[in-house]
């Protein structure tokens, strides 16, 4: 079992990291402006969700079997890219809409999950974060290592949703103004697209 001192000192942790920036909370930024509150916190949900399969994966010890191939590797980060390139596609022809003109597809709550799932299942730097970064919080002489790896799992989801969560809604906040402007519709879905299409140029050229 984990010290209250060692849970608290992880999870002040992993709020600062869950605050820096990086593609996750990125992406929950930019969803979060150009769709609105709702959008943003089920994005959430589902990075979480994807944290939970990794959380999982650390401690059955999948992830350093993962973490050994090569292959998986290089499978996993192209299958993240070509995800992100359509995210990229889909953000520059996305229509604008404004007031009663509303004419951009409306995604559905399970859209919207399954997209900050796959964002977060096909980065395969999350696995080796996972190896590096729980492993530091650890003590075998406190019992199943397993059992302290889904602790700290926890703990982390649990930063996430508050870090991600306050980055939803300041950006959607923020991006509700702009919403109201055709003009601005657009220029956020270049944005979206641009960051979309340099994220996947990074994870392509990703090394372990």
């Amino acid at each position: 079992m984990l010290t209250l001192q060692t849970a608290l000192a992880f999870l002040g942790v992993s709020l600062l990291l869950g605050l820096t920036p990086g593609p996750d909370n990125i992406f929950v930024l930019l969803q979060s402006a150009s769709h609105g509150r709702r959008a943003g916190m089920l994005v959430v949900l589902g990075l979480c969700g994807g944290l939970v399969v990794h959380t999982t994966a650390i401690a059955l010890g999948l992830a350093a079997v993962f973490a050994a191939s090569q292959a998986a590797f290089v499978v996993l980060k192209y299958a993240g890219s070509t995800y992100l390139a359509y995210l990229a596609w889909q953000a520059f022809r996305a229509p604008v809409s404004v007031g009663d003109k509303a004419s951009a597809p409306v995604l559905r709550p399970g859209q919207l999950f399954l997209r900050g799932m796959l964002m977060n299942l096909t980065n395969p730097k999350v696995v080796f974060f996972f190896l590096a970064f729980l492993p530091q919080f650890v003590n075998a002489s406190r019992g199943m290592v397993a059992l302290q790896l889904a602790q700290l799992g926890g703990l982390f989801i649990l930063a996430t949703l508050l870090s991600f969560g306050a980055i939803s809604y300041f950006a959607a906040t923020a991006g509700q103004r702009l919403r109201s402007s055709a003009r601005a519709q657009t220029w956020m879905n270049r944005v979206a697209a641009t960051v979309f299409a340099g994220l996947a140029i990074r994870m392509v050229l990703a090394t372990r």
